[in-house]
């Protein structure tokens, strides 16, 4: 798991994945969507790419004007630095020391080096940091490594203190409710070993299951809107209606082209003499291909004009990516992520029953709000341009999907609706705020109740701005300092 190119073994295998899924609706071809979470320590930060993106300042600053005291950009950003351990050039946007390890990729791919390159040469602007003054540009993105390993929250922050007597670790358990006595949070039941077990909370409980999992844990609590509880036969504790409510995603369109050249990632004959080098450069010096989180490098920027700051993010990756059954893709070319920044369309996650072992209903209601298909669209068009260029030209071939007849506005539209996929960002189901839909207020405690915070992406009032993972950690870190006044 800590092989870094090993990512693409954990996503969509159940034993480390919630294997969870966003219902099909109108909008979205009428098709489930798969949406990856981590089941293992750490989350999906055991999972994921490991890029380290925190986001623009200007959404921290949303989420302060929002009512969110305490929650702007000057606010959070001693919360990053706090724990990272950046490997860079010394920077007042970067912190040293840390637990959390913020470094380059060793052996970035060249069809990576020549995408950026070729952006460039497109007319953005090269960004060497994407967490330092500004976010837009192109260029390569920083990674949660460490020697060439994965550094997941849990391996950062949770393996070192281990030995600490006041931590208790309990895995392969199953929390199904928080204990309460009138509004006062007083401990959490669990299964293990198929065993009901008790823990009681002296102080509070802080609740980090996740955009799904916490909603979820609140409402078979008896915390939600209270008709969609007596419904499932769930007593009400507190009605809260915006439990659930306000789920979002990146949205994303996959692209992707062939390639003549056998170096990019994928199974072939003409790839066997490297793909068996690659375990010998890696174990004996850490670099080589196994070092890759396959989602290297890209940049963010505006779908059009008249949007005030970057919209779209591209993400590279040096493999095809439009075969979600194989591991490792076969044949070789690469792909494009395209993922918009500041979705309009929302939507909401339910119980499907009272069981705690149900997985719940996510109904994701992708391109239903403002013109979210249409900057998807224009998207498409930057990346045509952008490969187009003399840069990109010894890894370019023939454009898979969406494929070169579809041209016309209806075409793209279409693939769109179509394909439309998830970056593995859902946020926002326990909106922070002090508006009637807010679940937690923002000191995070639970709106209504005593003893209960929430401390996860389910958080975000609105998302924000590239990967999720340093704004979750960032939370966490944050509700640490709450806690501790």
């Amino acid at each position: 798991m800590n092989i870094p190119a090993g990512t693409l073994g954990l996503i969509a295998n159940p034993r480390y994945d919630w294997m969870y899924s966003f219902d099909a609706n109108d909008q979205a071809g009428h098709r489930d969507i798969f949406c990856p979470r981590g089941r293992v320590l750490g989350g999906s930060s055991a999972i994921n790419g490991s890029i380290y993106i925190r986001g623009a300042r200007s959404d921290y600053d949303r989420w302060a004007s929002l009512g969110n005291t305490g929650w702007g950009y000057r606010d959070v950003l001693p919360y990053f630095t706090r724990h990272e351990n950046f490997e860079g050039d010394s920077s007042p946007w970067h912190g040293v020391g840390g637990e959390l390890n913020v470094t380059r990729l060793r052996s970035p791919h060249r069809v990576s080096n020549a995408f950026v390159a070729a952006a460039l040469e497109a007319g953005h602007r090269f960004n060497d940091d994407f967490n330092g003054a500004t976010q837009a540009g192109f260029g390569h993105y920083h990674v949660t490594q460490r020697h060439g390993e994965r550094m997941s929250s849990s391996r950062s922050f949770l393996h070192p203190v281990l030995s600490r007597p006041n931590l208790t670790i309990v895995t392969d358990a199953l929390v199904e409710r928080i204990l309460f006595q009138n509004r006062t949070a007083t401990g959490i039941e669990f299964v293990h070993d198929r065993v009901k077990h008790v823990f009681n909370a002296r102080r509070e409980i802080v609740l980090s299951a996740g955009t799904i999992g916490s909603p979820q844990l609140l409402m078979l609590s008896g915390i939600g809107p209270a008709q969609h509880l007596s419904d499932l036969g769930i007593r009400t504790v507190h009605a809260l209606p915006g439990v659930g409510y306000n789920l979002h995603d990146h949205q994303d369109i996959l692209m992707a082209f062939d390639s003549p050249r056998s170096d990019l990632f994928g199974l072939s004959i003409r790839a066997l003499p490297w793909l068996a080098a690659s375990p010998f450069s890696y174990y004996l010096d850490r670099k080589g291909p196994w070092t890759s989180n396959t989602v290297e490098a890209g940049g963010f920027f505006k779908s059009s004009a008249s949007q005030i700051e970057p919209d779209l993010q591209l993400i590279i990756r040096p493999l095809l990516g439009n075969q979600p059954k194989s591991r490792i893709p076969r044949g070789h070319g690469f792909s494009v992520h395209i993922s918009l920044m500041r979705p309009a369309s929302r939507g909401r996650l339910l119980l499907r029953s009272a069981d705690p072992a149900d997985k719940p209903l996510l109904q994701s209601n992708f391109l239903s709000g403002g013109d979210d298909a249409r900057r998807l669209s224009l998207g498409i068009a930057e990346v045509r341009r952008i490969v187009s260029m003399p840069a990109m030209s010894a890894f370019r071939g023939d454009e898979i999907e969406p494929g070169k007849h579809r041209q016309s506005e209806d075409a793209l539209s279409d693939y769109v609706h179509s394909h439309v996929a998830t970056t593995f960002h859902p946020v926002g189901t326990c909106k922070m705020g002090t508006d009637a839909m807010a679940v937690v207020n923002p000191d995070l405690r639970v709106c209504g109740i005593d003893g209960l915070r929430v401390a996860d992406a389910s958080i975000m009032p609105a998302i924000t701005s590239g990967n999720t993972n340093a704004p979750s950690i960032m939370i966490g870190e944050k509700c640490a300092a709450l806690i501790l006044g």
